[in-house]
């Protein structure tokens, strides 16, 4: 009966982040890059990360995204904020170097944070078109993933800014390989870069064994080419 209480408060408040989540704050032949440390807002039985990770990484964005914004302002830049299993991915436009390290510092200091990526760029905001753009190349490398034999596309979260491919997940190097060199195939992708979480061939057959996976048995990782 305490099982079904907590598996309930952990559906209300899945469902209650989700909502929130969708509330979305906006700061007005390809290289690969590796940096390491699936619809948003919706909890998965079947996630690599534990639920209670999970729950922490809506929570991350939503509490990120209120933060930059009152720190740094509408008008003044546009943010995406992802977070995959505590890691932060920062990417879009920001106006100035010293935003660029405000924004990172804001992130680093939301409860829960294990590490930040800050991807931003410094220079005006994108367009709606540049968006658009980056939306249905997302979609194109979710196609080419799931297409790639032997991996499991569905634990791998893409991000796309400028036409750069950042691809975020608890995989094995086999699996960060595999899909790396899949995007950037993908037509239009400019650049990949690697937001992995790397875990061992063994730890990933101990994951898939159970039914609520292990939190943090990935340790983040940098890796340059």
């Amino acid at each position: 009966m305490q099982n079904k209480d907590k598996q309930n408060n952990w559906s209300r408040r899945a469902l209650m982040l989700a909502g929130l989540a969708g509330a979305t704050v906006t700061l007005t032949g390809c290289p690969v890059l590796f940096v390491g440390g699936i619809g948003a807002g919706v909890m998965s039985a079947v996630d690599r990360r534990s639920s209670g990770a999970q729950i922490d990484d809506q929570t991350i964005e939503l509490r990120a995204k209120q933060d930059l914004s009152s720190m740094l302002g509408a008008d003044k830049a546009h943010i995406n904020v992802t977070s995959f299993n505590r890691q932060v991915l920062l990417t879009g436009e920001v106006g100035s170097s010293d935003d660029k390290i405000v924004a990172e510092e804001t992130v680093r200091r939301v409860a829960n944070v294990r590490s930040v990526v800050n991807a931003l760029a410094v220079g005006p905001v994108t367009s709606l078109r540049v968006r658009t753009d980056d939306s249905m190349l997302t979609g194109k490398v979710k196609t080419a993933l799931a297409n790639v034999e032997n991996l499991s596309s569905g634990h791998i979260k893409v991000v796309t800014e400028r036409s750069v491919v950042y691809l975020m997940g608890l995989v094995t190097m086999r699996e960060a390989q595999l899909a790396s060199e899949k995007a950037a195939t993908v037509v239009g992708v400019q650049k990949v870069v690697r937001v992995f979480e790397i875990i061992s061939e063994e730890d990933l057959m101990k994951i898939d064994a159970q039914s609520s996976p292990t939190e943090n048995i990935g340790e983040p990782t940098e890796i340059r080419p």
